[in-house]
């Protein structure tokens, strides 16, 4: 059986971020010829252009591991109606140098949670229009702005009952997604 590298991007890197719960637990909903590997951008410098010749080692770990994957899940907060700047400076770093992009042709699903009514629909929206000049498939349906409520995991950090059949959905068609766009590996 062939296995799906997947790298998941939290666009939040607070200790208790509630996209890494979601990320988690919408992992522990995969089917069993996925792999997730939560992709590291807390220690990545801020993109600058004088930088690309001497990459430093956050930053080439980040192209490769990227790179090396199958498809993409972020998992994203809303700050200010966007995107968090971490998450910005990793998709700039992963881009760079040009004529090197180690996005491009990656097949991505997009999700956020926030406490907010709107969920994380405005930042999903930029991270849409940032994806497409890079030319990652980003599945379209289901669009899934997720509100934090109490009951929204489970005790054993899983997805409650009421938001299980929707984000199980989601995950279907991530998974489906991926198997559709996902490049043949070598070998």
């Amino acid at each position: 059986m062939n296995t799906y590298r997947i790298v998941v991007v939290v666009g939040s890197i607070r200790r208790e971020s509630l996209n890494r719960r979601l990320a988690d637990a919408l992992i522990r909903l995969a089917p069993a010829d996925f792999a997730f590997h939560h992709l590291r951008i807390d220690d990545l410098p801020l993109y600058n252009q004088d930088d690309e010749e001497h990459p430093t080692e956050s930053m080439q770990r980040l192209r490769r591991e990227i790179a090396e994957a199958d498809g993409i899940m972020f998992c994203t907060p809303e700050y200010n109606r966007s995107i968090p700047g971490v998450l910005k400076n990793a998709i700039d770093v992963g881009s760079r140098p040009y004529g090197y992009n180690a996005w491009q042709g990656k097949p991505a699903g997009i999700i956020g949670l926030s406490s907010g009514a709107c969920g994380t629909a405005m930042a999903q929206q930029h991270l849409r229009n940032i994806l497409a000049v890079l030319d990652v498939p980003t599945m379209a349906q289901p669009e899934a702005f997720i509100q934090f409520r109490d009951d929204l995991f489970d005790a054993d950090g899983g997805i409650g009952p009421g938001s299980r059949d929707f984000l199980q959905g989601w995950m279907d068609r991530f998974a489906a997604w991926v198997r559709l766009c996902a490049k043949p590996r070598n070998g």
